[in-house]
This record gives structure tokens, sequence and C-alpha cells, in this order.
């Protein structure tokens, strides 16, 4: 069991598998991944925000998987399934079931079999799918569309979420049933501001996966380091890479990433305007709290209702294309939506 290793020995193992961390505060989230991934009917939910590296540990759990980890990794990427077809998609189909079936055709669970089925977004699926998924989950068997026969599967589920599903239950968003049935291991993945000692060997281990594209990087100057720590990365690892990614694009020479690469990597940006939108945004955030009453709560609350709003009204764009660039999924904005609607009517009638 992961107990027998040590604290040096469970970073290693999983630096190997690609989850790159130094943070002792991280060894007790990989123990428990470690213990789970050695009892492998287990179902895991992962909790996280976007590109805190969610998919890489689960496919990580599967490598440790001794029972599975020679079959197949199977992702579901709940968010961007069609809705109209996720039946399809996940349980098969006969053929003749529908207009199109043309042949049989299995689903994802029937491909994943004796593996891992990886559920990216769960949140964000769609709620009439929750209860079949559930039934499957328990039962383990799946009846293709048009088909009066079930079928067996022996499939282990990681879910993860990029949102804690909790409030979700309570807004009647997601089913209590199938919450309780997916958390039976829960791993909370801590976004990367909140691990910044990692940055350094997150940095090399980015740059060294674009080594053969920029060449080698073997050292990281204090002085970017230190300017990496003080950043937010709101779009944690995933946004680290694409910056690493241009500042080795940009770099014309030597083996060490330094701040003045950040600086060009920046300055097409930076030269294009001297202003800071989000300073902007911020300033005329505190000067409403400070000046007209306004409460930090209702303060974020009016800018992220006003920032849907502008998004949803861009021309040329569609809904789904909005999603993308606010790291979203359609149905997560169109909910938003909604109940910033509905909260700015209620204080309208209230007034």
């Amino acid at each position: 069991m992961s107990d027998q290793l040590s604290d040096q020995e469970l970073l290693r193992e999983f630096d190997r598998l690609g989850f790159i961390t130094s943070s002792a505060s991280m060894i007790p989230l990989l123990r428990r991944a470690h213990r789970a991934a050695l009892v492998s009917d287990i179902t895991i939910l992962l909790e996280g925000e976007t590109g805190t590296g969610k998919q890489v540990l689960a496919q990580g759990i599967h490598q440790l998987d001794r029972k599975r980890n020679s079959f197949s990794f199977v992702t579901v990427h709940c968010s961007t399934i069609n809705e109209a077809l996720a039946e399809s998609e996940l349980f098969g189909h006969q053929r003749g079931a529908f207009s199109g079936a043309v042949s049989e055709r299995r689903g994802l669970f029937q491909t994943a079999q004796r593996g891992t089925l990886f559920l990216d977004d769960v949140n964000d699926l769609p709620f009439h799918l929750q209860p079949k998924l559930l039934d499957v989950i328990q039962r383990g068997t799946v009846r293709p569309v048009g088909s009066d026969r079930e079928t067996a599967v022996d499939v282990r589920i990681i879910a993860a979420c990029n949102q804690p599903l909790e409030p979700l239950v309570r807004e009647g968003r997601f089913r209590s049933d199938l919450y309780h049935r997916l958390n039976v291991v829960k791993l909370t993945l801590p976004p990367l501001r909140h691990r910044s000692s990692d940055l350094e060997n997150l940095v090399l281990a980015l740059a060294c996966r674009h080594a053969d594209l920029y060449g080698p990087i073997e050292r990281i100057d204090p002085d970017l380091l230190r300017f990496l720590e003080s950043r937010s990365f709101l779009g944690n690892v995933r946004e680290l890479e694409n910056a690493v990614q241009r500042m080795l694009f940009l770099k014309s020479e030597g083996r060490t990433l330094a701040l003045a690469d950040w600086v060009a990597e920046s300055s097409a940006e930076a030269a294009a305007s001297d202003a800071d939108p989000l300073a902007e945004a911020a300033s005329a955030t505190w000067k409403a709290i400070s000046q007209q009453g306004v409460s930090y709560a209702q303060a974020l609350q009016e800018i992220e209702m006003r920032v849907l709003e502008a998004a949803i009204s861009t021309r040329g764009s569609t809904r789904r294309e909005i999603a993308q660039r606010l790291q979203t999924s359609e149905r997560t904005l169109y909910h938003k939506i909604q109940a910033h609607r509905k909260n700015h009517a209620k204080e309208r009638n209230a007034s």
C-alpha cells in the first residue's frame, strides 16, 4: 500500500507519471491517490479549478492500477458531449436505432472495458443523463440504444469537476444520489497559486516537454521565479505551460529562462497599450465600494454579470466560442446568465 512509500518516493512516483510537485502539502493528497489506485474498483472524484492537473492525476491513478493499467483509459468530455447523441456516445447503439445509425456502435463504456472511464467536467453532464449514468455505475450493465439486451461492463470510474458538486446538488442542478455514488474517494487539487514551491520544477518540466522544438533549459533565474510566484495564474498549470512555451519561442540563446524572456514574451502586448485594463477595472470597483457603499460581494456579482452580458453580445461569435474563451461550458454559461438575470429582476422588484 502507499504507506510503504516514503514521502520522497511518493513524490518521485507521481513525478514519473507526469504529476509534478515537490510541495509537502501535496503529500497527503498523493498518498490517498496512491492508495485509491491500488483498490482498483473504487470510484474517485477529483475536484479542482480548470488547469490544476485533474486529468494528469487520473491518468497516473490508472497507470498505478495493476488490475487495469494494461487496458484503455477513456475520457468523456461531459461539457462538450452532444446531448442528442449522448446516450449513443456513452452506451452504444444498435443498427437502425435512429436516423443515421447505419451500423452497430460500441459506446465509451464498452471501449473502456476492464480499464478506466474518466468523466471530465462531470458537473456539466446533461441532467437527463445523470440517472442513466447512476444506473450503469450501480448495476455494472449498459443497454445500447435500440437494444433490448444489457451488456455487462467492468470499468473504474474517475470523475472530475471544475467546481464543487455539493453546491450544485443543493441548487438542484446535480443529482444527489449520483453525487454520493461518485464521491467515494474525493481528492481536491489546490490551485497553482497555492503551490508556489512547485513553480521551478513545473517550469523546468514544461520546458523539457518542448525541448525538441526549442532546445534544452537547465535552470530558472531567481528573478523570474520570484516574479512568477507573485502572479495568480488563474488558468493554473495550463496557463503556465502556455507562458513557458511563448518564452521559449522568443528566446534566442542560452539554457536559462530569465525575467527578460518574460518581458520579451509580453512586450508586444505591452507596446500596443501601456494601460492595464484589469487594473483599471479593479480601481473602478474599489471606487464603487468605497464611495457608493456597494459591498464587495455585490461588486463582484455585478462585474461577473456585466462581463457575461458583454461576452454574449459579441457579434460574430457563437455561444460555444464564447464559452470556450471564458474557459467554461455552454451549459454553465447559460445557468450563470439566467441566475444573474433572476437576481437582477428580484432587486428591481424589491426597489
